[in-house]
């Protein structure tokens, strides 16, 4: 089977977590850079694979394009089951869903780059009052997934699950806004035990090309 091609920006916090499931699951893939800061993703070649006109967007052949990156890992675990992301026990899976959809649902969209330029063009928010936006909604989330991370290992237990996919993200855009991580010391310890992982690590947005 030939591989994916995914349509990624770098500091895309969705498409990052796509990248670290595509990793941790060994499939191959290809990255198409599209950026985000240049319109690229409101461009017509663009919206006919997303007519949301976001990232990522996963084309797996055949002219089907996944979109929706919770979506995408999703599929993902139903066409690679090996390593699982998602638990397969019901009300653990739901647990899971839950503590993804904090970051997914609750933080990202209203810190991502769509509304902080909202932000500034409707309010006149300075690049200051942007920032503490962004770290404000981090830091409401953050406390709720420090109260249900485990002391050890991982949200999915020996090995990443979706909400390790989820968190080295959003904790890689917490530091790009000088968020102070000391209050989620269990947060700060999965993130640095993911980041010992040659999968992890090849999906970080320093490893893989940069665009504007």
């Amino acid at each position: 089977m030939s591989g994916y091609t995914l349509y990624d920006y770098h500091r895309s916090s969705a498409a990052y977590r796509v990248r670290i499931a595509l990793n941790l699951k060994g499939v191959a893939w290809t990255g198409v850079p599209v950026s985000l800061l240049q319109g690229e993703h409101r461009s017509a070649e663009h919206l006919a694979r997303n007519r949301q006109g976001l990232i990522p967007a996963l084309d797996i052949g055949d002219g089907t394009v996944l979109t929706q990156s919770l979506a995408i890992l999703d599929w993902l675990d139903a066409a690679h089951p090996h390593p699982r992301l998602f638990p397969a026990e019901p009300l653990a899976r739901a647990r899971a869903m839950a503590l993804a959809l904090v970051i997914v649902a609750d933080i990202h969209p209203i810190d991502n780059l769509r509304v902080l330029r909202r932000l500034e063009s409707q309010f006149a928010a300075d690049a200051a009052a942007k920032a503490e936006w962004y770290r404000h909604w981090i830091a409401e989330g953050l406390g709720a997934l420090e109260a249900a991370a485990p002391s050890d290992g991982f949200f999915g237990g020996g090995a990443p699950g979706v909400v390790d996919c989820c968190l080295v993200p959003q904790l890689y855009n917490a530091r790009r806004f000088e968020l102070d991580l000391s209050p989620w010391p269990r947060l700060v310890a999965i993130d640095a035990r993911a980041a010992d992982l040659p999968a992890v690590a090849a999906a970080h947005p320093d490893a893989v090309a940069p665009v504007a």
